[in-house]
């Protein structure tokens, strides 16, 4: 029997208790008469839940603000979720295994605490007029959203959008993310476009076609891309990134571009077959740990390099004696590169596809350095990276 029957009359004899209604704990809409009782209630003190038997649509109309979560789990028959009035949602709007879900109308809702959505399948597109600007963590995985309109985040901890297919576009407003970012294997197609972004703590983006940040300045971790289609990839204004930086295995990847990065923490460069000329890194000066370069490279060009405390690995298929030269001058315990030295060209070098297969194999002759010290294997970055793609 739906607890509705008792708790909303009782709420309504009193006009100041119409404005607020709930005990701070869950209450469960089983029907679409439950979710209509709640019309009186501008605020709900407490979570609301969708049972698993409900079917069809359900709207949450007249409620402006949810102190708890807004929570729909296995609910297989609800095709419609909406509240016309909802503004706020103080803790998670969790949705989960909704296998009919195909339209979530929320016009006016603008902050949460976090949204998890997954296993949506049949999702195609959000009715949030207003637009979500305001929340912690954000998750959606497996939709079929095609974009993610209506949600313009200005600030996040965590952002985690993956395994949504027909996605391709995802752009947002965000001035910093306090945690992490991580895109994958949505559609091959995705732009992603963050053109307010200055500030990231750890970022790893796969399997896009185009990605702008053309105002980040700082990366406190690591940020990474993999497996992407992009020809080009520039952040203009990034000048340090606190942890590891990588490419690896983009394929149609011909020029990285980032003029004023200054410093960072390792360098990972590997498997993308287009890139030839590593040249966009005029600026780079401190590698507090190691550079790791395999591909068919032509030519290295880092003309600011002042200080390598790891080991310097690059390792091409293609002749790379001029290169390998100016990076003789360097090494040496008391020198720039301070760590454990390779530089090789005309070697067999390791390719990886989209989807992550290898071929060729490590690289087992030296040719362009003078008496290089070989190292069996990778090391460092690319040697976990190798592990990974099965390359070692």
């Amino acid at each position: 029997m739906s607890i509705f029957r008792y708790i909303v009359p009782a709420l309504a004899v009193a006009a100041g208790a119409a404005a607020q209604c709930g005990d701070g704990g869950t209450a469960t809409i089983q029907n679409a008469g439950d979710a209509s009782a709640l019309a009186s209630c501008q605020t709900y003190d407490g979570s609301i839940s969708i049972s698993s038997d409900v079917s069809g649509n359900i709207a949450i109309d007249g409620v402006r603000k949810i102190t708890g979560d807004l929570i729909a789990n296995n609910v297989t028959g609800l095709t419609g979720l909406s509240a016309q009035n909802l503004q706020e949602v103080e803790g998670s709007f969790e949705l989960t295994s909704l296998t009919v879900l195909t339209s979530l109308n929320f016009p006016v809702l603008t902050k949460l605490d976090t949204i998890s959505w997954i296993t949506l399948p049949a999702l195609q597109g959000l009715s949030f007029t207003t637009g979500v600007q305001e929340l912690n963590g954000l998750e959606i995985s497996d939709t079929e959203l095609s974009s993610l309109d209506g949600i313009n985040l200005e600030v996040a901890d965590t952002i985690i959008v993956t395994n949504n297919r027909y996605l391709t576009s995802i752009n947002m407003q965000l001035g910093n993310v306090t945690d992490s970012i991580i895109l994958g294997a949505n559609s091959k197609d995705l732009v992603i476009e963050f053109p307010n972004l200055i500030w990231a703590n750890n970022m790893t983006i796969s399997n896009c076609s185009e990605f702008t940040a053309q105002s980040l300045e700082t990366v406190n971790g690591s940020v990474a891309f993999y497996y992407s289609t992009f020809k080009t990839l520039s952040a203009a204004n990034l000048t340090e990134v606190g942890g590891d930086l990588t490419f690896v295995a983009n394929n149609e990847l011909t020029n990285i571009s980032m003029p004023m990065l200054e410093s960072v923490g390792s360098l990972a460069i590997a498997n993308n077959s287009a890139l030839e000329e590593v040249n966009g890194f005029a600026a780079l000066a401190t590698i507090s740990g190691a550079v790791d370069f395999d591909g068919a490279f032509t030519a290295v060009e880092l003309p600011k390099l002042d200080d390598v405390r790891g080991a310097f690995t690059i390792v091409s298929s293609k002749s790379i004696n001029e290169t390998c030269s100016t990076f003789d001058s360097l090494q040496g315990e008391n020198n720039v590169i301070k760590g454990d030295y390779v530089c090789q060209g005309e070697t067999e070098t390791s390719t990886s596809d989209q989807d992550g297969t290898s071929t060729g194999n490590k690289p087992k002759k030296s040719s362009g350095a003078a008496n290089p010290m070989l190292i069996p294997g990778a090391t460092g970055v690319l040697g976990l990276f190798a592990a990974m793609f099965g390359l070692l």
